[in-house]
């Protein structure tokens, strides 16, 4: 018959055309390895150079399970086919190369797949291409190099150039969740995989406790989207004293979440640890304990899940520490961007500001469909305008570019907490509060721990005139991140200012410490001033007019393109005034431009 499928690791040609040659498809497998859209890490670039060669050297039939988990996975000869390891495998390349054809193959000559229900791969003319050039690649390749592991891919310390091109691959096989590009996957960033909670009790709670704690870590982390975490079917995979070594070969992740459940009568105690999967060093440990009369079990996991996750997976938690400590070397994608933007975030310096804005343009620029890098660069966009950081002339102005580029991240992933917050931030500076704050409350909800977050959506709220509001929200940003930047400490000090609490002012502005941002001066002078401290709110207020001249000329229009109420800027130009600068009140700010309208009479 002619419709008969060839024998297995034999081509079938279209009716028109020949198969494809091995140099074709050889070709074609170096163009995939060398793609950026293709991470290298993990064993899929390994995985997919034996099932070819293997095939291409007509050994199909010999391409199963056993024989991968040995020659690509370096099992041992006692190898149990109950080891998830290959099928695991199998399911992330095949998504891999789903996603790869999406994207950057969608012109290539060939398509290589592995069909489910085995792992010998198929070779085929791509349908959409008729004929197109193959381009030169000189890249090294790993298919050059062999395929056991410690020959592709040395880890440890030293490993930084795997951990920056590609470590967040791995989070394709965990879930692909909406919204999630290949380009964030390519664009680097921590991975982290959760063991299951080891059940350290007696009885039938802790068992029970242990799995619905793993659970929640596994429904919360995912929250913090510049972390990629392993899914599901990775961390059921694993044991629950799975040694960090083991966590770093077989799945290439940088951290591992792990700890244990006890359950004696009715207290709880809860262990967690944070382990570097390349040095198997305890980063952060803490214990929780809980009593079962005062909280049912459900309240009790959803709580310490919440603090578990805040403290490892926030912009500013222990993971992010690492790696702003220890950044990994070279020009390794947008993750470096991040980092970058975070620790500007913290110190908000001019010079900071360009570097991080052109890092950021860098980044989406090849990784296009980086939700997280676009609204990191609205804010940055944003702050041309509001701190008159290297601002740019010309149209459209740096409020269009922020709002512009903010949209753009919340089409690429609605739920994306670094995107929302972004929009929020650039629709009240547009004036349009009401729908800002919508998409505040939007964000909050996506994930009420993302401190970023808390210290933004406070200082709106509390500019907007909600005080209270702001100021709880800004304590709950520190409570979190207790050594967060000198921002969230300079807004609450503010906050504190203008619910006439001047010692939580005085307080909170000595630990602000932003000698070099304009307005940190600015809010210095006017609680000094409102605690008669005279001097040090004359010292302040000339720092502040030295760095921002243009500010006090234009007090009431900066005032009201913050959203301040009248009330509020009818205070602080008087406080301003009273530490020795000389602002125009509103009234006489409507003089000054009524003269200024005024038409000119003819002779």
């Amino acid at each position: 018959m002619h419709n008969k499928l060839p024998p297995e690791g034999e081509y079938a040609p279209p009716l028109s055309r020949p198969a494809p040659t091995p140099d074709d498809i050889r070709s074609q497998l170096d163009l995939i390895i060398a793609s950026p859209e293709f991470p290298r890490v993990g064993r899929s670039a390994a995985f997919l150079i034996y099932v070819t060669e293997e095939t291409l050297a007509g050994r199909a039939k010999r391409i199963k399970g056993y024989t991968i988990a040995v020659d690509v996975f370096n099992r041992n000869e006692g190898f149990k086919q109950d080891d998830p390891v290959v099928r695991i495998e199998a399911g992330r390349l095949r998504r891999l190369l789903e996603r790869y054809y999406l994207v950057a193959g969608q012109n290539d000559p060939i398509r290589i797949d592995i069909p489910k229900g085995g792992y010998a791969p198929s070779f085929v003319w791509n349908d959409k291409v008729d004929d197109v050039a193959l381009p030169d690649v000189t890249i090294p390749l790993p298919r050059r190099l062999g395929f056991r592991l410690p020959q592709l891919m040395p880890f440890g310390i030293g490993a930084g150039a795997m951990f920056g091109v590609g470590i967040v691959a791995m989070s394709l096989f965990a879930h692909l969740l909406p919204g999630r590009s290949n380009a964030l996957l390519s664009a680097g960033g921590p991975t982290l995989v959760v063991a299951p909670f080891a059940d350290l009790g007696d009885g039938p709670q802790a068992e029970l406790y242990s799995v619905g704690l793993t659970e929640e870590l596994l429904t919360v982390l995912p929250r913090f989207k510049e972390v990629h975490v392993f899914g599901r079917e990775a961390s059921k995979s694993l044991s629950p004293g799975v040694p960090a070594s083991q966590v770093r070969r077989e799945l290439g992740a940088r951290f591992l979440l792990a700890g244990g459940v006890r359950v004696s009568a009715n207290r709880v105690r809860v262990t967690a640890r944070l382990v570097d999967t390349g040095t198997d060093r305890i980063l952060w440990s803490d214990t929780y304990d809980d009593d079962t009369h005062i909280r049912d079990l459900f309240s009790i996991q959803s709580d310490v899940a919440s603090k578990v996750a805040t403290a490892v997976a926030q912009p500013y938690g222990i993971m992010a520490q690492v790696d702003a400590a220890n950044p990994p070397p070279g020009d390794v994608g947008a993750y470096t961007c991040t980092l970058g933007f975070y620790a500007y975030r913290a110190q908000l310096t001019v010079d900071q500001h360009s570097n991080v804005r052109n890092c950021l343009e860098r980044a989406v620029e090849r990784y296009p469909s980086f939700s997280t890098a676009w609204a990191m660069l609205s804010i940055i966009y944003l702050d041309e305008e509001r701190f008159r950081f290297n601002a740019r002339s010309g149209t459209p102005t740096p409020v269009e570019r922020s709002l512009s580029a903010a949209r753009r991240a919340v089409r690429l992933d609605a739920g994306n907490t670094r995107a929302l917050q972004s929009l929020m931030t650039a629709l009240f500076f547009n004036q349009k509060v009401a729908e800002a704050f919508k998409v505040g409350e939007q964000a909050l909800k996506t994930n009420p721990n993302d401190t970023e977050l808390l210290g933004d959506f406070g200082t709106r709220v509390a500019q907007s005139g909600q005080w209270e509001r702001g100021a709880a929200l800004l304590d709950r940003a520190l409570e979190l991140n207790p050594g967060g930047g000198g921002y969230y400490h300079g807004m609450r000090a503010f906050a504190a200012y203008m619910l006439h609490d001047k010692r939580t002012a005085l307080i909170e502005i000595s630990q602000a410490d932003l000698q070099k941002f304009p307005l940190y001066h600015a809010v210095a002078a006017v609680i000094y001033a409102d605690a008669d401290m005279m001097d040090d709110a004359r010292r302040e207020a000339r720092r502040f007019n030295e760095m921002r001249p243009d500010f006090i000329l234009n007090i009431v229009a900066e005032l009201k393109s913050r959203n301040f109420q009248p009330a509020d800027r009818a205070r602080l130009i008087a406080d301003i005034r009273k530490a020795g600068l000389p602002a125009v009140n509103e009234v006489e700010a409507s003089m000054v431009l009524s003269t200024k309208e005024r038409p000119v009479s003819l002779p």
